[in-house]
């Protein structure tokens, strides 16, 4: 069975709520995060209960939502194979900012039909703003229509950017093109969630986004409202395999032609 738009935007407001409950409960827990509860999954990449106990929350109403669909999730709590439609989550992007009482952390929830995300929310807990968008609809937040910027050159243009944490392959190129935004942009910021990233370039707080080393969860549902409020998203190369190929770059699109010339020239000639 295909969900249509009506279908689409349905489930779209129940993501948002169990998103708001889910995001409450994290606050809550916030609150009592010792450093006994931090665990280490990688170089510089951590965890606690409280993203494991996030993904429990939120895959379990999923499941329930759409019982047919798939779900990948960071922190593997539950994965399943869909057949056509699979949920991709991430139940705390930003976990650094998290542990240390940083303000800035989401949660991020797509629906992809196939390889295509065809709904996306992603909630910015600390400022209770929900972004969200589907499939034939258009982008929004807290139910106001929201638009990318239409800055028309990178001289008036505000960057952000997340840095590699574990993978420093790319980091000569990756520092090349920063540099590039430090002497040409009006600046480049670094939130700490991708997902939130994403959506300021949807809203037009941010006139683009680039990283690499990504993951689907990082990036499914942001994508989707960039493109929905008039961006562009790409790979390095110009291409799109930006949720599974780990790296991205979104703009307003008036900017795009532009900015992805520095981008080839640096990162993308090495991609």
């Amino acid at each position: 069975m295909y969900l249509n738009s009506s279908d689409l935007k349905n489930l779209c407001g129940d993501v948002i709520h169990l998103s708001r409950e889910t995001g409450n409960w994290i606050l809550h827990e916030m609150r009592k995060l010792a450093d006994e509860d931090i665990e280490s999954k990688g170089l510089h990449n951590l965890v606690t209960y409280v993203d494991k106990g996030s993904e429990e929350l939120i895959t379990r109403q999923l499941e329930q939502l759409l019982p047919e669909a798939g779900l990948l999730a960071e922190e593997n709590t539950i994965s399943r194979q869909g057949n056509e439609y699979t949920w991709i989550v991430d139940p705390l992007d930003g976990t650094t900012n998290f542990i240390h009482g940083i303000p800035c952390f989401s949660i991020s929830i797509a629906l992809m039909l196939k390889d295509k995300p065809v709904l996306g929310v992603v909630y910015e807990i600390n400022r209770d703003e929900a972004f969200y968008g589907w499939q034939g609809g258009k982008s929004f937040l807290n139910d106001k229509e929201i638009k990318v910027s239409d800055s028309s050159s990178l001289d008036d243009s505000l960057f952000a950017t997340g840095f590699p944490f574990h993978d420093y392959s790319r980091l000569d190129d990756y520092f090349a093109l920063f540099e590039y935004c430090l002497r040409n942009t009006r600046g480049v910021r670094r939130l700490g969630s991708a997902a939130v990233d994403l959506a300021y370039v949807a809203c037009g707080r941010f006139d683009g986004f680039f990283e690499y080393g990504l993951n689907p969860w990082d990036v499914a549902a942001g994508a989707l409202l960039v493109k929905q409020a008039g961006g562009k998203v790409n790979d390095f190369s110009g291409g799109n395999n930006y949720i599974f190929g780990k790296e991205i770059v979104a703009t307003n699109n008036i900017i795009n032609n532009e900015f992805m010339k520095i981008v080839k020239n640096s990162i993308g000639k090495n991609a």
